[in-house]
């Protein structure tokens, strides 16, 4: 039913949150092992590319028509000109999980196979919430933590773990936002759901949220969702996926990467859809109206346009993880947030700055990304110049950490001002910190540091304590 507020309220609370459990997203990410492989995986993997693993499907999976071809992080980092010189020293990468955890032992294997040292990786408890491997959500969080910590070796990651309703969504990305303690300058969200699944109101205070990280100079990217244009709506309509479609996040779409070695022979839209294996997401929102970056893009319709930018997601062409003991190729959206996200911790390395919200330098930089033309998301078509499958391309590594350079010594925020909202919600369990396999410490609760909006008033659902929990 309806809910009501005292009329001295209204304008106040943007909305009321935490009077429904029920699953509020979904994480974004495709395991390979499917029994039948898509036209385009097909074809990709025909041409054996050197230096790509075959590796073994999940135990219990079906074995497909073909093995599936992946490619470490570092090979598709290399294969799209991230620098070697940086590695994301003194930059805090956040994620945000809503199931699932990681497994110390998993990321010592995989990282050692690597060449590399394990990286700095702390669970952060949200509302009762923590760093709890053995779901199916492991594979989303891997992903996330193996991605970033092979490209960005450097850089420290603090997982927040949130329960996953619209409440401790929520409350798991303002806990990152108002960390005084970690003091993450970069983001990264590979769960969600079609704008569809959303009300008004959840959408306005989740996106006054993601324009309070702007304005703290916090990178936050987004997976655009892996079932394409309708995004898994049975409706018939075309949709697109929140948080990917707020106007202060950078919306992440995928493609089908072909490389020999590290060298791309061929990249187009990742579509599997006639094999059931997925494709990216993309669209024109609903809810949102065009921003003002997006203004000369060429958007097909009035609406915030998603994707931003793409990258490697096609989970027949994916990234070689370890999850539960096991290597797996892993591909999806999700795969393409932690990659941006990785790029942009080298980048605030080099540029001694954050970036920001990088909206307008990406718009206004065409040429620091590859443009993809070939391929549709089972509604709209690649083209010239932006579109809703891959956005404005993939990256050119160096040429976009030139970009993400600060103009005048500061960040650039997204277009228009950050409206700090009051987000009523219900009572929540205190949670508390999980250590994770390298370093531990105190929940600090969000209150606002200097040049952070917000505090405890962001969203309120409780008594702040000394624990992420509100």
């Amino acid at each position: 039913g309806s809910i009501y507020l005292p009329e001295e309220l209204d304008g106040v609370v943007v909305a009321v949150l935490g009077l429904d459990n029920r699953p509020t997203a979904q994480a974004h990410f495709r395991v390979a092992g499917a029994p039948a492989l898509g036209r385009l995986a097909a074809a990709a993997r025909a041409a054996s590319p050197a230096g790509a693993a075959a590796v073994t499907p999940p135990e219990g999976a079906e074995t497909p028509a073909l093995v599936p071809t992946g490619y470490s992080p570092r090979a598709i980092a290399a294969a799209y000109g991230f620098p070697t010189d940086v590695d994301g020293s003194g930059q805090t990468v956040a994620i945000i999980e809503l199931g699932g955890g990681f497994r110390t032992n998993d990321l010592d294997t995989y990282f050692g196979a690597l060449g590399l040292p394990t990286p700095t990786v702390e669970a952060v408890g949200v509302d009762g919430a923590t760093n709890a491997p053995g779901a199916d959500a492991d594979g989303e969080v891997m992903l996330d933590i193996e991605v970033i910590g092979a490209v960005a070796v450097g850089a420290t990651m603090a997982v927040y773990f949130g329960p996953n309703t619209t409440d401790g969504f929520y409350d798991a990305i303002a806990a990152a936002v108002h960390d005084n303690a970690r003091r993450p300058s970069i983001m990264s969200i590979s769960w969600g759901q079609a704008e569809a699944g959303w009300t008004a109101s959840q959408l306005n205070a989740y996106d006054a949220l993601f324009a309070d990280a702007a304005v703290a100079g916090i990178s936050v990217y987004v997976a655009a969702g892996d079932n394409g244009a309708t995004d898994g709506d049975n409706d018939g309509g075309l949709h697109v996926d929140f948080p990917a479609s707020s106007p202060s996040v950078v919306g992440c779409g995928g493609t089908t990467l072909t490389l020999i070695g590290t060298t791309i022979t061929d990249e187009i839209v990742w579509n599997e859809l006639s094999s059931d294996d997925g494709a990216t997401g993309g669209g024109i929102s609903s809810h949102f109206s065009t921003p003002a970056y997006q203004t000369s893009a060429g958007l097909p319709d009035e609406g915030r346009g998603v994707p931003d930018i793409a990258g490697n997601a096609d989970p027949f062409t994916g990234y070689t993880v370890r999850v539960n003991g096991q290597n797996q190729v892993i591909g999806g959206t999700s795969a393409v947030a932690p990659l941006w996200a990785a790029l942009t911790a080298l980048a605030n390395q080099r540029n001694g700055a954050p970036a920001g919200a990088p909206h307008a330098r990406l718009y206004t930089t065409p040429t620091a990304l590859r443009d993809i033309t070939v391929g549709d998301n089972g509604g709209y078509s690649a083209a010239t110049g932006w579109d809703a499958c891959t956005g404005l391309g993939t990256p050119h590594g160096d040429l976009v950490i030139a970009a993400f350079a600060p103009v005048g010594g500061l960040p650039v925020s997204a277009s228009g001002p950050a409206a700090s909202a009051t987000a009523a919600s219900g009572p929540a369990a205190s949670g508390t910190a999980a250590s994770g396999p390298v370093a531990s410490g105190p929940v600090v609760p969000p209150q606002a540091a200097p040049g952070r909006p917000g505090g405890p008033d962001v969203a309120e659902s409780g008594t702040a304590s000394n624990e992420f929990s509100w």
